[in-house]
C-alpha cells in the first residue's frame, strides 16, 4: 500500500497541522497556488514533491513548475496533475490515467467517472469564505486500487482569514 499526500492552494501558508497530517506519504503531489517555494521545500523533507504551477504562482521559481504534470503513483498506475481542471488539455480515460489531481476552486471533491478518479483536495492554505480547510491522501493497493480521503485541517484560526475575499466563480 502506498500512501499519497496532495495538497493544494497554500497561498504561501503551510500550517502545522498539513506537515503533520503529511508524515507517511510517499509522495506529496501539490496541485498548484503554491505561493511561496519554501513550501515546496519544507514538504520534501517529508516525501519527494511534485507540483504544478497554479494560476497566482509567478516569478522566477514559479516558471519552473509545470502546467500540468503526469506522476506514477505506483507501478502502472498513473496520476495527471492540473491546477484548474477547466483547462484539462487531456482525455485521461484514454491515456491510462487512473487519477485526475486539481486545485483552483477551494472545494474539496471527490469523484469517480469511468475508470478515472478525480480528486481535488480543497485548499490547506488560507481560509476562503466559509469553505472548509483540508488536503487529501490517496492510497494505492497493492492491486493498483486506489481510494481517496479528505483530511481537515480545522485548527488554526489565526492564519484563517483571508485578506480582501473576492467572491467564488
Amino acid at each position: 500500500m502506498r500512501t499519497i499526500g496532495v495538497i493544494s492552494d497554500t497561498h504561501g501558508l503551510l500550517r502545522d497541522e498539513a506537515m503533520t497530517a503529511l508524515r507517511g506519504s510517499d509522495l506529496i503531489l501539490h496541485a498548484g497556488d503554491v505561493g511561496d517555494p519554501d513550501i515546496l521545500t519544507r514538504l520534501s523533507e517529508i516525501a519527494p514533491v511534485f507540483a504544478v504551477r497554479g494560476n497566482t504562482d509567478h516569478g522566477g521559481w514559479a516558471s519552473t513548475l509545470p502546467a500540468t504534470e503526469a506522476v506514477e503513483l505506483a507501478p502502472g498506475v498513473l496520476a495527471y496533475m492540473v491546477h484548474d481542471i477547466d483547462t484539462l488539455d487531456i482525455d485521461p480515460s484514454g491515456g491510462g490515467i487512473a487519477v485526475v489531481v486539481y486545485g483552483h476552486s477551494h472545494r474539496p471533491a471527490s469523484e469517480q467517472r469511468g475508470s478515472t478518479l478525480y480528486f481535488n483536495p480543497g485548499a490547506a492554505g488560507h481560509r476562503r469564505f466559509t469553505l472548509p480547510i483540508t488536503l487529501g491522501r490517496l492510497r494505492v493497493s497493492d492491486a493498483g486500487e486506489v481510494s481517496a480521503e479528505i483530511v481537515s485541517l480545522e485548527g488554526d484560526a489565526e492564519a484563517d482569514d483571508w485578506p480582501d475575499q473576492e467572491p467564488l466563480t
